[in-house]
């Protein structure tokens, strides 16, 4: 799906004039045009699946040591990958969203940066918090073949914290545990103990 720019043009310059503001003039005959260019970058992942994202990302590396041992709890972590996106319900900025993803390696590593990648395009979406979780934790599946995968976010909405109830200080966590991490009690407090 390719984000069509001149629809999205034409129905900003609509919404200014819905607002009651003239879009012809100065400080607003461009907004349309940097409204498009705009979405079109912070919607990337619009142009993608889950699957195609996996496959953008796959570019693998043979597990480091002894891979023969299906058990280990060796353990990968990249935290604090900084993302936003927009909430599919108002349209409204979720932002210092940080996401945590931990996989346990099943004969092969990804490269550290893929992990950050995956994360930021499934976050260029209309989303809600819940679905980034899930959509990394099974893009990450597919990329590493593993399905010992777990997904921590923390973010604002500003949904929340601009209208509505406007509590500022508002975060929501959301976790999605996959595998070992949904089963293993122990390996869940390991993650959250390297998660501090």
């Amino acid at each position: 799906m390719a984000i069509d720019k001149d629809a999205i043009r034409e129905h900003i310059r609509g919404i200014l004039i819905a607002l009651g503001d003239d879009p012809d003039r100065e400080g607003l005959k461009d907004t349309p045009d940097r409204v498009a260019r705009m979405y079109e970058e912070v919607f990337e992942g619009m142009n993608y699946s889950n699957d195609e994202i996996a496959a953008m990302f796959d570019k693998s590396f043979e597990q480091p040591g002894d891979n023969t041992d299906k058990t280990s709890d060796d353990m990968v972590l990249v935290k604090d990958i900084e993302v936003f996106s927009y909430c599919e319900h108002h349209m409204a900025l979720m932002y210092d969203m940080k996401v945590s993803v931990a996989y346990i390696p099943n004969g092969k590593v990804i490269g550290l940066s893929k992990i950050a990648r995956i994360a930021e395009m499934v976050a260029k979406r209309l989303q809600l918090q819940e679905r980034i979780g899930t959509d990394i934790a099974y893009v990450m599946s597919k990329a590493t073949g593993s399905s010992d995968v777990a997904v921590i976010i923390e973010g604002c909405h500003s949904c929340m914290t601009a209208r509505g109830i406007k509590s500022k200080g508002a975060k929501t966590v959301t976790t999605t545990l996959n595998g070992r991490f949904k089963e293993d009690v122990n390996l869940q407090n390991r993650l959250m103990l390297m998660l501090k």
